[in-house]
């Protein structure tokens, strides 16, 4: 499905700034959708000025939709839509008197123009104008807290004419913040509770209330509740009173709630407040748990590496000590195997999941071969194209096999010559291509990777093949030297 600006660039003559305006709108209109019982779409004139496009939807969550199909992108003549034609030409919100059933359901139409503030245009600039659309089958007398929504819908409404909402220089409203079903305040002028629903009610019980809220100013309440003798938090009094539009979490006896003031600003004028409340004591209990096993597992990968370190250290010490040639170059490779995999949970000691960016782990590989190259050799490996992101459970075998495969080739392929040894990476949406290429000496006549007696090889060998489910192979290099080709799968997430 196109995206609003997809279609605004296509169809429309709005700009960034105005995009940027839509996106806050549309970012947020879930409120007024709620708020309504009704559906939502938003039109902007074609670049043709023949009629208007639907670049936008949303549905209620607290009443029956009218529209069960998206009607994004749909195309609507001058005319067809009268309410939406006199909305833009009179710049004023129109209301129709009659429900229409050519849906087969009753259905009350209305029309919100949509302006946003603009420099040097005293009127400011109308981009679209909203359709909303209230399915009446469900129709009865409504509650107090139905009135209230309406009318606080009716208010928002009136300021999206105005251009007053979204709040200009606001950033946009994350999805986490309180949602109106999850309780509702609406405040007088003076920041004094005019309506409380039950769940924002039940709220404050939870922070400790035992009064009515009703009557109450929310500031002076949520303050005495939350910080007893202390001073009090300013930005606080300025949520809970309803003066700006900001977000804020208070917490009384382990119980912890988030607030969202929305001014209503009608007319010139600030005539009140709504306040959006929500209980988020077993979310952050959980977003804490998270973060001690998060901080539990960087420090286990912390504490290997630094026992992997160890044991590299050890390994040295004993080939220091060794007189044999073999003996202590074996154990030599001992110690560059182990570093590598020191590499991998020393980069998930400072990563916040189990994912690392492979690009450093081998650089440093890279840059771990060079410097145990003969001297007379003067082999400066080198990485072309990009590891990206990926699972530790994938990060750890890699960088052991790259660590063998950069290993043989400054050993066997270069001995005491000098020449271009690269690892050339190329990923793929599911797979990993990566290509270690050398113009060494090149590969023994009678070489056969099933059959080889290296040690390195049966390590690369059963780590791309067993461990990682990939496929290896290793041949000439045209030219000369040698190319060692794998492809591992990756997970489409990464």
């Amino acid at each position: 499905m196109p995206t609003l600006s997809d279609l605004a660039f296509r169809h429309t003559e709005l700009d960034n700034v105005d995009l940027d305006w839509m996106h806050s709108l549309v970012s947020d209109w879930q409120l007024l959708a709620d708020l309504s019982f009704a559906d939502l779409v938003l039109w902007v004139p074609l670049r043709d000025g023949t009629g208007w496009i639907a670049v936008a939807q949303m549905r209620p969550t607290t009443g029956p939709t009218v529209y069960h199909d998206d009607v994004v992108g749909t195309v609507a003549a001058k005319g067809e839509r009268p309410l939406i034609d006199t909305a833009w030409n009179e710049r004023r919100i129109c209301r129709e008197g009659d429900p229409d059933w050519s849906s087969g359901v009753p259905v009350r139409e209305e029309t919100i123009p949509v302006r946003r503030p603009a420099e040097g245009a005293p009127g400011g600039r109308y981009l679209g104008v909203i359709q909303r659309s209230t399915n009446l089958s469900s129709a009865r007398t409504p509650s107090r807290l139905e009135l209230t929504y309406l009318q606080s819908a009716s208010d928002l409404a009136q300021m999206v004419a105005e251009g007053r909402f979204p709040f200009s220089g606001e950033e946009p409203i994350l999805v986490r913040s309180p949602r109106v079903g999850d309780g509702l305040l609406r405040l007088d002028r003076a920041g004094r509770v005019t309506y409380a629903s039950p769940n924002a009610l039940s709220a404050y019980r939870r922070l400790g209330l035992n009064a009515d809220l009703v009557g109450a100013e929310l500031g002076w309440v949520t303050a005495s509740l939350c910080y007893g003798d202390e001073p009090v938090d300013e930005s606080l009094m300025v949520v809970a009173s309803g003066r700006a539009p900001r977000e804020t979490e208070v917490e009384s006896g382990g119980t912890i709630v988030q607030l969202r003031a929305i001014p209503l600003i009608v007319g010139g004028g600030r005539i009140g407040a709504l306040v959006l409340i929500r209980d988020v004591t077993e979310l952050r209990r959980r977003e804490r748990e998270l973060m001690t096993k998060d901080a539990t597992i960087r420090e286990i990968h912390h504490r290997v590496k630094n026992n992997l370190q160890t044991v590299a250290a050890l390994l040295r010490l004993q080939a220091r000590r060794l007189r044999v040639p073999e003996g202590r170059e074996a154990l030599e490779e001992a110690v560059r195997r182990v570093g590598s995999i020191a590499i991998v949970h020393e980069t998930l000691s400072h990563a916040p999941e189990e994912f690392v960016d492979f690009d450093d782990i081998a650089d440093r590989v890279i840059g771990m071969t060079g410097e145990v190259s003969a001297p007379e050799a003067q082999v400066t490996p080198r990485r072309v194209g990009t590891f990206g992101v990926l699972p530790a459970a994938i990060a750890t075998p890699l960088a052991m096999v790259l660590t063998e495969l950069l290993q043989n080739a400054v050993q066997h392929g270069f001995e005491q010559r000098s020449g271009k040894l690269q690892v050339i990476v190329s990923r793929g949406a599911e797979r990993l291509d990566v290509l270690v290429s050398d113009d060494g000496k090149g590969l023994p006549e009678d070489f056969d990777l099933e059959t080889s007696k290296s040690l390195g090889l049966q390590i690369v060998r059963t780590l791309v093949v067993g461990e990682l489910a990939g496929r290896l192979s290793i041949d000439p290099r045209p030219g000369g030297g040698t190319e060692v080709s794998l492809t591992v799968p990756i997970p489409a997430s990464t």
